[in-house]
């Protein structure tokens, strides 16, 4: 009968190591918070940008005369989401 004496390590009993499984559930954590995290920068830019873009054209329209000042005012509390 032939043993290998040194090749396996004293915790190897033919199963798994119990910490084993620290290396995958780490990745998978890693993993999800990188999804998370962009998921949500990409949620705040976006609406960012869509309230920004409305906001620069009713700017625009102030500018060149087109709208007053209270009538700017309203639709900038429209475009915000405020009440008076």
């Amino acid at each position: 009968m032939l043993t290998a004496i040194g090749t396996v390590g004293p915790w190897y009993d033919g199963g798994l190591p119990p910490w084993f499984l620290l290396f995958p559930l780490f990745w998978i954590l890693v993993i999800g918070l990188f999804i998370f995290i962009a998921r949500r920068t990409w949620r705040t830019n976006h609406r960012w940008a869509a309230r920004q873009g409305g906001e620069g054209v009713l700017r625009e329209r102030y500018a060149r005369g087109e709208i007053d000042e209270t009538e700017f005012r309203q639709r900038l509390h429209v475009l915000r989401g405020e009440e008076k």
